[in-house]
């Protein structure tokens, strides 16, 4: 028996319905919208099957009003020219406000960082987002945050909402190697400007136990102790 023909015959043929590469089964709209929402973060290829059906399944103004707030988030949002949040003018509503403490300065890495401080309704002083951290092993350097932006904000008070001279910056960076790496770089170029740097305590929460903690909030918690006095 000739071996070498058996072993060509039993290799898929480009023509026949087994060779070549596998069409899809879905019309070429669906398999695209399938496609874009697979390239959403967390989301495979089940998951963009279910949401891209679900669309499907939905009545045309459930699916266009999707369509059309994507559409306004990517035309009308923009960066408030002051701290960088997320605005739909030129100022974002925490800087427009004549309320807040515009001496006081609290910076953070994301928007998202801001809005989640925002919900406490503890702080009423103004913000500045990053839009990142310093991060040399991935090539993030100052150049690529806003930080010139914060710094002239310190330097010239007229580029602070209200003209008002900024007293006090609060370092409200993530607790990570990257965001304490930012927080000192950033506490060495404000305290040379004559500013007073503080940052977000940290430690034991409210209502949490010794046992439960982990080695680097009870070390923070000693660090940051208070007096009793």
């Amino acid at each position: 028996m000739d071996r070498s023909r058996t072993r060509r015959s039993a290799e898929p043929n480009a023509s026949s319905p087994g060779g070549g590469a596998a069409r899809s089964a879905y019309p070429a709209a669906v398999e695209r919208l399938i496609a874009e929402f697979a390239r959403l973060p967390g989301v495979g290829r089940r998951s963009a099957e279910r949401l891209a059906f679900y669309i499907l399944k939905s009545d045309e103004a459930t699916a266009m009003g999707l369509a059309r707030a994507i559409h306004d988030v990517k035309k009308l949002v923009k960066h408030c020219r002051v701290c960088s949040n997320l605005s739909d003018d030129e100022l974002c509503a925490v800087c427009a406000d004549p309320r807040r403490d515009r001496t006081r300065v609290l910076v953070v890495e994301q928007p998202k960082d801001l809005i989640a401080l925002e919900q406490t309704g503890m702080y009423r002083g103004l913000y500045h987002v990053l839009m990142g951290r310093l991060s040399p092993l991935d090539g993030i350097g100052a150049g690529d945050l806003t930080v010139d932006d914060l710094l002239r904000r310190i330097e010239k008070p007229e580029g602070n909402p209200g003209g008002t001279r900024v007293e006090e910056v609060i370092l409200g960076l993530n607790p990570t190697v990257e965001g304490d790496g930012t927080s000192m770089y950033l506490a060495e170029q404000l305290k040379t400007r004559g500013v007073r740097v503080s940052r977000l305590a940290r430690g034991l929460p409210t209502g949490s136990s010794l046992e439960f903690a982990n080695r680097a909030v009870l070390a923070d918690a000693i660090q940051g102790r208070q007096s009793m006095e």
